[in-house]
């Protein structure tokens, strides 16, 4: 009787392995079939991107869509535009969301929870439905065609959401920390800055990487605000290559491939902080 249901528990073991793996499986697959289609059609000819069969691999490996990319496109100065608005942003908001996550968990004020819900509520409205407001501010203060404008926008958007990330992690680490440092004499500013900021470390690679992916990616508020050709970012680049007469597939999965080097090595160098920093706070000690 017990060998029998050994056999049983141990079957059922399997079974349900068996099952999360070819779950696991088919997700991925989700995921990696389209990202290998775009690199095999940035290395394929004009003739085999619009060849009516599915070619996986091309039979004449070309670079020239990549050659494109840096010089007809003139992709170089989008990705610098690209990287000058997605840094600054990334600078005001891990500067602000610690020196906010710090205060909130550290002090006691009125409106403390008003002020986190007020932030929360920001985050429930639609991105299209703050375009037209952004875009009148920015116009008053003569902001709009500028990369100035484009990081105050990214940051807007991100802040909200990174005080939330930063305050959660900041609520790990020991209010004693503070009550020690301050029975030696340190201020408020001096214990932030010299001993709780550098455990924060991973919380604050969180929140870079989270809205240097944001800023990548942005599409609506870049395309909207920027009309310059010498401000333009990547992403109004490559969807411009989707023009009415035709799309031209190899040169916008070559210039998509480029695209997301930048963030996979982004994400390979710090993704032991990335993941510590968005898993702060979900178990409490």
């Amino acid at each position: 009787m017990s060998k029998t249901l050994f056999k049983s528990k141990k079957s059922r073991r399997i079974a349900g392995s068996t099952l999360r793996y070819i779950l696991l499986i088919t997700l991925a697959l989700f995921i990696l079939v389209p990202v290998l289609w775009m690199v095999s059609t940035a290395f394929k000819t004009e003739a085999e991107t619009y060849s009516p069969n599915p070619i996986w691999i091309p039979t004449e490996i070309t670079l020239d869509s990549f050659k494109k990319f840096w010089g007809l496109y003139n992709f170089g100065t989008m990705t610098k535009n690209s990287l000058v608005a997605c840094l600054g942003s990334m600078i005001i908001c891990t500067a602000c969301s610690c020196l906010a996550g710090y205060g909130v968990t550290r002090f006691h004020f009125k409106g403390k929870k008003t002020f986190m819900g007020f932030l929360l509520v920001t985050q429930m409205f639609p991105s299209v439905m703050l375009v037209v407001p952004f875009y009148s501010v920015l116009t008053k203060y003569h902001l709009t065609n500028s990369l100035i404008g484009l990081i105050i926008v990214y940051a807007a958007t991100n802040i909200a959401f990174s005080t939330w990330m930063m305050t959660s992690y900041f609520k790990t680490i020991p209010v004693e920390l503070d009550e020690a440092a301050r029975v030696d004499g340190a201020s408020s500013f001096m214990i932030f800055r010299k001993i709780i900021l550098p455990l924060t470390v991973p919380g604050i690679a969180a929140v870079a990487i989270f809205v240097l992916i944001n800023g990548w990616n942005e599409y609506m508020y870049s395309s909207v605000l920027i009309s310059k050709d010498s401000l333009k970012t990547l992403t109004v680049g490559i969807v411009a290559l989707n023009t009415q007469n035709q799309v031209h597939w190899n040169d916008m999965m070559a210039a998509s491939s480029v695209s997301c080097i930048p963030l996979i090595i982004l994400f390979l160098c710090f993704q032991k902080y990335f993941i510590a920093g968005m898993t702060s706070g979900a178990v409490k000690n």
